[in-house]
């Protein structure tokens, strides 16, 4: 255990002045950084998660599997790394991974209960309201901790903040997101790796809800990698359950 947290810490000290979301996405605005998350792994693992109460957070299953010990990553005021423990982890019971390794629709969503609240600094996320039919063209933010560069963890470490739009056909199973510029043809916007968890916002009035979480990623033309596609679990279809379940773990969400 000493060791793994050892290499965990120096994995966050090697991307704390590093970028995230590939494509050159830009820093995020401190109204949605303050509600964005790293989660690190004791196998090594790094996902993105949205804080949606003051000790619960939201994120893809597939983040956190069975059979390894997770933590979440705040900064102390001199940017050195401080770990929180989680208390208890809950994953959709309809998940499926190999479904997900698929690219195919999943329950790919769970939750963290942490073992104290989170400090003031973060702010809970709202959850989107169900009902919102969404449409291709539709516009969506997905803020993350992943690489900007697929295959350097190096590049990882600092949320940011890609501006992506809707495409294929958008349901309540899955949603795929494409950079509106490059529609996924060429390389551009999107999540990568550390991106796992991410929050996919829409606006609400000027404030800014959870409406997905992200599951994968393509490269251009659907090849591997990043800067293709962004799949995106809903939360329409599961949105009960991440409330139901809050509320039996204590950490009931808010309006």
């Amino acid at each position: 255990m000493l060791r793994t947290l050892i290499a965990v810490i120096c994995f966050i000290a090697s991307v704390v002045s590093a970028i995230g979301m590939v494509g050159g996405a830009p820093d995020t605005e401190p109204s949605i950084a303050r509600r964005i998350v790293l989660i690190v792994g004791s196998r090594g693992t790094a996902c993105t998660g949205v804080v949606i109460a003051r000790d619960l957070v939201l994120t893809a299953a597939h983040c956190v599997l069975p059979g390894a010990d997770y933590k979440l990553v705040t900064y102390d005021e001199g940017r050195r790394p401080v770990l929180l423990d989680t208390a208890r982890v809950a994953r959709h019971p309809q998940f499926d991974i190999n479904t997900l390794l698929a690219h195919r629709a999943t329950a790919d969503i769970a939750l963290m209960k942490l073992a104290s609240p989170l400090p003031a600094a973060f702010a809970p996320a709202a959850v989107a309201e169900p009902g919102r039919p969404i449409a291709v063209g539709d516009p969506f933010t997905v803020a993350g901790y992943g690489v900007a560069v697929r295959g350097d963890g190096k590049t990882g470490g600092t949320v940011r903040t890609a501006k992506l739009v809707a495409t294929g056909q958008p349901g309540s199973l899955q949603l795929r997101l494409v950079d509106p510029v490059t529609k996924g043809e060429r390389a551009g916007l999107g999540a990568c790796t550390g991106d796992s968890g991410a929050p996919v916002f829409v606006d609400d009035g000027g404030t800014p809800a959870v409406i997905g979480v992200v599951s994968w990623s393509t490269g251009p033309k659907l090849s591997a990698g990043c800067g293709g596609l962004t799949g995106v679990t809903p939360l329409m279809r599961y949105r009960e359950w991440v409330l139901d379940a809050a509320r039996r773990m204590g950490s009931p969400v808010g309006p």
